[in-house]
């Protein structure tokens, strides 16, 4: 009955509401936009890695596989074209027009693709821990998960030089996530999809950061079919910002991934949106560590 407590009663469905505050900006910007290159290749599900099957997650070869016993010689290229291609393209795109980013990676694709993190690094992009595998952390057990978290911590110090500020899960948490990430003294996680702006919670009784995600401005919509051109990606995107441009105060994260936007004809599209970006004053193009911080030091808990 409505009003009862029960399951679903430890869900903030009000958040900031009417009274969402002026998040300060650095520079009176109006916006806040935050570029998420997400660097997953080589840590999906393969055989070679002991898997039972091959997996080709957002990729034009869609279900076309599914029929292939065991590994998948077609999947694991078009992954592969993301890293050896994809990220390339993107990555210039943004240093040519002086743009930073967020490398949201799993760890083994670092360690198979170290002159990513190099380049990345070099390009002064921050780091968002995004597992070690490209790992579904919601069927985990929870030592299961905490030993997957350890794992990536430890091979971002060798392949980046330094542990991650924050944290992403692929798709969603577990129940013990956030705990988790605590636990491994991470000072905020991306583990939702519920606002615009950062904002606190409690962990175990501390206060912890979360800069939410997007499934919203997220080129999986290619994957998925909900954008079929460039065109359809720079329409989507463009509104995005206009909206959160004419309202200020906002932030907007869009999600990218090599081996999707990669590509010459959905390249486009980012293009167009960066150059629309551009054309406008008053746009903080930050990394997710830096929106972190910011809200750290201006919205204290």
């Amino acid at each position: 009955m409505p009003g009862l407590p029960g399951p679903g009663t430890d869900r903030d469905l009000v958040g900031y509401g009417r009274h969402r505050p002026d998040p300060a900006w650095p520079g009176g910007a109006r916006i806040a936009l935050n570029l998420t290159v997400n660097v997953e290749e080589g840590a999906e599900y393969q055989v070679g890695d002991g898997d039972p099957a091959s997996e080709s997650p957002l990729t034009d070869g869609g279900a076309a596989g599914a029929d292939v016993p065991g590994r998948d010689l077609a999947a694991e290229s078009m992954v592969a074209y993301g890293s050896r291609v994809g990220f390339w393209r993107i990555h210039r795109m943004l240093s040519e027009r002086g743009l930073v980013a967020t490398t949201s990676a799993c760890a083994l694709a670092l360690e198979r693709t170290p002159d990513i993190a190099s380049a990345a690094r070099e390009a002064g992009w921050d780091l968002l821990g995004h597992g070690y595998r490209f790992t579904k952390h919601y069927l985990l057990d929870e030592e299961a998960e905490r030993a997957e978290i350890g794992a990536a911590l430890a091979s971002f110090e060798r392949t980046w030089g330094s542990r991650p500020a924050g944290w992403y899960c692929r798709y969603g948490p577990s129940l013990s996530t956030r705990r988790l990430l605590v636990e491994a003294r991470l000072s905020y996680d991306s583990n939702a999809y519920d606002d615009e702006l950062p904002y606190w919670t409690s962990v175990a009784g501390r206060d912890h950061l979360v800069v939410p995600h997007t499934f919203s401005a997220n080129d999986n919509k290619y994957a998925k079919g909900w954008w079929a051109t460039a065109d359809d990606a720079f329409t989507y995107l463009r509104d995005s910002f206009d909206v959160l441009y004419a309202e200020g105060g906002g932030m907007l994260v869009v999600s990218l991934h090599p081996r999707i936007t990669g590509h010459p004809a959905r390249a486009a599209g980012l293009a167009r949106f960066l150059d629309h970006v551009a054309a406008h004053d008053d746009v903080w193009v930050a990394t997710r560590s830096e929106i972190a911080e910011h809200w750290r030091a201006v919205h204290p808990r």
